[in-house]
């Protein structure tokens, strides 16, 4: 056999055996992360359309920035809270730490801080990010459209 045909026989032998070996850690790879759990929260989608007066009495405590009230609607009600002069935010009650448990999270005392009672999870209020777990998503939140004195919440 020819020296050079010999090394070229070895050398794509090794270039096959080493993509098989990639191709292998590869697939291997993929498959372990696809058995992590799913990061999307499995808060239940419901339809979401509510449109509201802030100037009503019931919604007394959004006429200040930093004020909130719990509403009807969504999975287990939602919390609006008024980030500004003109922006609110719209927070899911339905606890994102397991949601099959349908717990509904609530406003501290201090105004500041939303906990889920079955998990103690704890979210920030101003955009619902998480402070303490063991959850591992943020509240959800709907869309919210200001014009005076008309707040409009949907999905």
């Amino acid at each position: 056999m020819f020296p050079e045909l010999a090394r070229v026989v070895c050398s794509d032998a090794y270039y096959l055996r080493t993509m098989r070996l990639i191709v292998f850690f590869l697939c291997t790879i993929a498959l372990l992360a696809s058995c992590r759990e799913s990061r999307i929260s499995r808060v239940p989608d419901v339809p979401v359309n509510i449109a509201i007066n802030i100037n009503q009495p019931d919604f007394f405590n959004l006429s200040v920035p930093s004020g909130w009230v719990y509403v009807t609607g969504g999975s287990r009600g939602i919390i609006i809270y008024r980030n500004s002069p003109t922006e609110f935010i719209a927070l899911e009650r339905h606890s994102p730490y397991q949601p099959e448990n349908s717990c509904a999270v609530i406003v501290n005392p201090d105004n500041v801080i939303i906990s889920d009672p079955c998990s103690e999870s704890q979210w920030l209020i101003m955009d619902g990010t998480i402070i303490k777990g063991p959850t591992s998503f943020p509240l959800k939140t709907y869309q919210t459209s200001y014009v005076d004195p008309m707040l409009y919440i949907s999905n």
